[in-house]
């Protein structure tokens, strides 16, 4: 069996995502292959894309939110983006040609702009299983105009809204955003922090994304004024203009500032909460690990509909100006019952094996691959 994902470089969400089920894959002797679309059919292009989504999520967040807001409105009105059709039919044919020389069993988007591009390839008389992943806690626009067999969704709560937006129910698959299988298993506390070399103590885990979003410095600082006694782990991804900016910050409190690391799974295990923006792949992991979120940061879009999910479900709390941090955090760290009314809520509403549950769904579906006529 031959298993193709295509993904798109916005952020490293989407392609994590296609790691994370990839890795289940091959633990089975599938052949997998990750294609970024768009550097396939034009380099340029795939830059574009991806400094351009970099750049308005981090220096025009508002502007962003708007572009996510117009995209949600022309969907509720039902317009369709017959640009987008066009210009994806183009896309299509290049697409084409890969698909024909890897003749995969099952192709896997894990974004919304591969997907719109399969359903083009499909109109063109390729017959392959074809699955969608929504890497989001909420349905992004134009899901709905894409025909592709099965949509993986974040979970069944969703259900309503993917409905309500187009996609037919009885291709919708919640079970969950797949992520590496190492998130699914939990140290205790304690043994993490062993393992880390850190103090065994109430410990706060910062994160930012893999770019480095929001004002992390400005949280440390935040952090280190609290009278409290806790530790922190800082993870600022790959922007190591922020590491070393809050490595100069003078600090009373112990903190372990970090930029890219492969072992969030053991920082998350050492956690007492977790300070974080909230992308869909960190809230999957978190829930995973049922750690306690406290979201800051959201990019305005996808990451607001995000926080709306978590804070509708007793999943995480957000902070305001009304609910400022040192709040959140105190609450956090002293208050069990609260802790346990959170993580009981995110025990119920995990799914740490979505990697698992869609390598299995694939490995059993029955023989599709029709050469094009």
């Amino acid at each position: 069996m031959k298993v193709l994902f295509l993904s798109v470089t916005a952020g490293q969400g989407h392609n994590q995502t296609a790691k994370a089920a990839m890795e289940c894959l091959r633990d089975n002797n599938v052949e997998c292959v990750m294609l970024d679309t768009f550097e396939y059919i034009s380099p340029f292009l795939k830059e574009s894309i991806s400094q351009g989504y970099l750049i308005s999520t981090k220096f025009s967040p508002s502007l962003y939110g708007r572009m996510y807001r117009l995209a949600e409105r022309l969907e509720k009105n039902n317009i369709k983006m017959s640009v987008s059709k066009f210009t994806n039919s183009i896309f299509a044919r290049k697409l084409i040609t890969y698909i024909e020389e890897y003749q995969p069993d099952v192709i896997v988007c894990t974004h919304i702009f591969s997907a719109q591009i399969m359903t083009q390839v499909i109109e063109s008389g390729i017959s392959v299983h074809t699955i969608g992943i929504v890497t989001d806690y909420t349905i992004h626009p134009f899901w709905e105009e894409t025909h592709l067999d099965y949509y993986i969704i974040a979970n069944e709560l969703l259900t309503h809204q993917a409905v309500k937006k187009g996609l037919p129910k009885d291709k919708l698959m919640p079970i969950g955003i797949p992520i590496f299988q190492k998130f699914a298993k939990k140290l205790p506390a304690q043994e993490a922090r062993a393992v880390l070399n850190i103090e065994d103590k109430d410990t706060v885990l910062v994160m930012s994304g893999s770019m480095g979003h929001g004002n992390v410095a400005k949280i440390i600082k935040q952090l280190d004024k609290m009278d409290m006694d806790f530790q922190i782990l800082s993870v600022c991804g790959n922007n190591k203009t922020l590491q070393d900016k809050i490595d100069e910050i003078p600090l009373n409190k112990k903190i372990y500032n970090f930029g890219f690391v492969d072992n969030v799974d053991i920082m998350m295990d050492a956690a007492s909460c977790i300070i974080t923006k909230p992308g869909g792949l960190t809230v999957s992991e978190c829930m995973a690990k049922e750690l306690p979120m406290i979201v800051v940061n959201p990019i305005p879009g996808q990451e607001d509909r995000n926080a709306e999910f978590l804070l509708n479900n007793g999943l995480a709390v957000k902070i305001t100006k009304t609910y400022p941090l040192d709040e959140a955090v105190g609450q956090l760290l002293t208050n069990q019952e609260k802790v346990d009314a959170m993580t009981g809520r995110i025990k119920e509403l995990a799914r740490p094996n979505a990697s698992k549950d869609l390598c299995d769904f694939i490995l059993n579906l029955p023989p599709k691959n029709v050469p094009r006529q």
